[in-house]
C-alpha cells in the first residue's frame, strides 16, 4: 500500500514557538540533509570516498561534499547519476529514513542547529564529526528535544490554541478546503478492496483496515480521555461499541485508520496535533463519501439547480456535519462555488467554522473564531427556534454582503448543535431552498446589534441583577503535558496492556 509521508497540511506555529521548530520537509518529500545522509551512507558502504564518487557523476569534491551535508538539493539528473554509480534505486535515496541510529541521530542534530533561533535555546552549537562519539550525540539530541519541549508546553495555551486555529484556517481556505493528497489516499484504499459507488458499510470499515493489516475491536472501557486507541504491536484499534442513536462508528473507525494510512506522527505541538485532527476527519470523510460518485451527484444536482446538503447525508448515511463538511471540500473545486460552514452551540458559541466565500466571522483581535458569538440574527443561531431536525433557510444581510444559508440542529451527547452551510447571495440559484421568504439583518459587530440589550430593558434593570458567570478553568490553563494533549498516558497504556494479547 503506498501511504504518503510527513504531514498533508504543513502547519508553522506562530510566535516563539515558531523560531525553535525545526525546518519541515515537504509532503511526501525528504529535506536535502535526508538524501544527503543516504548517499554518503551508500558511498561508504561502497568503500568510495567523495573524490571517487564525484569523478563518477561528474561532479567536484566539494559540490559532493555540500550534498552530503544538506546544503544543497541534488537536481533530478544528479540524483539518478547518483543512484547508477552506487548501484541502487533512485527510491532508496529518497527513502527519509536513515540507515542506522547514528544517522538519524546526526540528521537530527543537523536540522536542530539549522533551525532559526536555536541560538536563543542556550544550547552551544557542536560540529557533527566522526569523532564526536554516539553517546555524546544522544545526549545533545536529547537535551534539544527537552528543551524545546518544555517550551512548546509554556507555549501551548489558550492563546498559542487559538493562534494554530486561525492559522490552520487560513491554510484551509488557501487549498479551498481541498486536500488532493488525501482524496488520493482515500480512493487508492477503497480501490483495494474493491469497493464501488455504494456507501461503505461497517463491515466494510473492517476490510479496509484488514489491508492495512489492523482489526478494529469494540470495547467498552475505552479510557474516558480518548476517542479510539491504537494498539500498534498487536495490530488492533480499539473502538467504542455502536450504540443506538450514537456516532457513527464508521467515522470513528475510520478516524482511527487515518493517522495510520497518513503516516501521522506524535503531534510535536497543539499545532500540529489540531492539524492531524483536520487531516484524519478530512480521510474519513473522503472514504465515507467517496470523491468520484458524491462530486457526479452535486454535479447532477448543480445541473438541476438543486442543491441540498440533506441529499448527501441521506445517500450515504452519515450526520447532517459529516456532509457539510464533504460538501466543503468538493463545492469550490468541482462546482466553482464559494461557500461557508459552521458548527455552533444553542448559545451561539462556534466550535468549528470554515470559509472562502467572503463572509465575516466574528472573531478576537488573534484571528481566531473558535469561542466567539454569533449573531442572533445569523441562520446558524434563528434554526434553533425552528423545527428540530428540519433544514431551515435564510437570506441574511451582513456587513459584508447578502448570504443565503441552510442550517440543521443536531443533537450530541454534548447537547444541540446547528450546523449550517451558507454561498453569497450571487450563487444561491444553485441551491435548494433558495425561494425561502425568511430574511434577516445583521450589524454585528456594531454592539448596538443583538449583544446590547435594548435601550429600556437596560433602564428597568440597570443596577439589580448580578448573573453568575459559569468560569471554564480549561480557558485559563495550559494545555496538558504529554504528545497527546489531553490524554491520561497512563490509563491508556495500562488499557493496551489490559487488552494484548498475553503470547504478543
Amino acid at each position: 500500500m503506498t501511504t504518503t509521508t510527513g504531514r498533508l497540511l504543513p502547519f508553522v506555529p506562530s510566535g516563539e514557538l515558531a523560531e525553535h521548530s525545526p525546518p519541515r520537509r515537504a509532503p511526501g518529500r525528504p529535506d536535502a540533509l535526508s538524501v544527503g545522509r543516504q548517499v554518503r551512507h551508500h558511498r561508504r558502504a561502497h568503500d568510495l570516498t567523495l573524490a571517487e564518487l564525484a569523478a563518477r557523476v561528474g561532479l567536484s569534491a566539494s559540490a559532493l561534499s555540500l550534498i552530503e551535508n544538506g546544503k544543497r538539493e541534488p537536481r533530478v539528473g544528479v540524483l539518478a547519476d547518483l543512484a547508477t554509480a552506487l548501484g541502487v534505486e533512485v527510491e532508496s535515496l529518497l527513502s527519509g529514513g536513515q540507515p542506522s541510529r547514528r544517522d538519524a541521530l546526526e540528521v537530527t542534530w543537523e536540522r536542530a542547529q539549522r533551525a532559526p533561533g536555536f541560538d536563543t535555546l542556550g544550547i552551544p552549537p557542536v560540529r557533527v564529526g566522526p569523532g564526536l562519539p554516539t553517546d555524546a550525540l544522544e545526549a545533545l539530541v536529547g537535551m534539544y528535544e527537552t528543551v524545546v519541549g518544555l517550551q512548546q508546553q509554556r507555549a501551548a495555551t489558550p492563546e498559542f490554541a487559538r493562534l494554530a486555529n486561525a492559522d490552520l484556517r487560513r491554510r484551509m481556505r488557501e487549498a479551498d478546503n481541498y486536500f488532493p493528497e488525501i482524496e488520493g489516499e482515500a480512493a487508492r484504499l477503497l480501490a483495494a478492496i474493491d469497493h464501488g459507488a455504494s456507501p461503505i458499510t461497517r463491515s466494510g470499515v473492517d476490510r479496509l483496515a484488514a489491508h492495512v493489516g489492523y482489526s478494529v475491536v469494540p470495547v467498552d472501557s475505552l479510557p474516558a480521555s480518548t476517542r479510539t486507541v491504537t494498539d500498534m504491536v498487536n495490530r488492533r484499534i480499539y473502538v467504542p461499541p455502536i450504540r443506538p442513536g450514537g456516532r457513527d462508528g464508521r467515522a470513528v473507525a475510520l478516524q482511527a485508520l487515518g493517522h495510520l494510512v497518513l503516516d501521522h506522527r506524535p503531534p510535536r505541538d497543539y499545532a500540529e496535533f489540531l492539524a492531524q485532527r483536520v487531516e484524519i476527519n478530512y480521510f474519513a470523510a473522503a472514504v465515507l463519501l467517496p470523491e468520484a460518485p458524491t462530486v457526479a451527484l452535486l454535479q447532477g444536482a448543480k445541473k438541476a439547480r438543486d442543491i441540498a446538503v440533506e441529499d448527501l447525508r441521506d445517500t450515504y448515511g452519515v450526520s447532517y456535519e459529516t456532509a457539510a463538511h464533504r460538501f466543503t471540500n468538493l463545492a469550490t473545486r468541482h462546482l466553482q462555488l464559494p461557500v461557508h460552514f459552521m458548527r455552533i452551540s444553542s448559545d451561539g458559541t462556534i466550535y468549528k467554522a470554515y470559509e472562502n466565500d467572503g463572509v465575516r466571522f466574528p472573531m478576537d483581535a488573534t484571528g481566531s473564531i473558535e469561542g466567539a458569538r454569533v449573531c442572533r440574527h445569523w441562520t446558524a443561531r434563528v434554526v434553533f427556534d425552528q423545527v428540530a431536525g428540519e433544514a431551515y433557510q435564510q437570506y441574511t444581510d451582513t456587513r459584508s454582503g447578502t448570504y443565503w444559508c441552510t442550517a440543521v440542529v443536531e443533537q450530541t451527547p454534548a447537547g444541540a448543535f446547528s450546523v449550517s452551510v451558507g454561498v453569497p447571495y450571487a450563487e444561491v440559484r444553485w441551491m435548494r431552498g433558495r425561494d425561502t421568504t425568511a430574511r434577516s439583518a445583521s450589524r454585528c459587530p456594531d454592539p448596538r446589534c443583538c449583544s446590547q440589550p435594548p435601550p429600556d430593558l437596560q433602564r428597568q434593570w440597570a443596577g439589580r441583577v448580578w448573573p453568575s458567570a459559569r468560569a471554564h478553568s480549561h480557558l485559563l490553563a495550559v494545555m496538558p503535558p504529554g504528545v497527546f494533549p489531553g490524554v491520561d498516558d497512563t490509563e491508556v497504556l495500562e488499557f493496551v496492556a489490559d487488552h494484548a494479547d498475553p503470547t504478543g
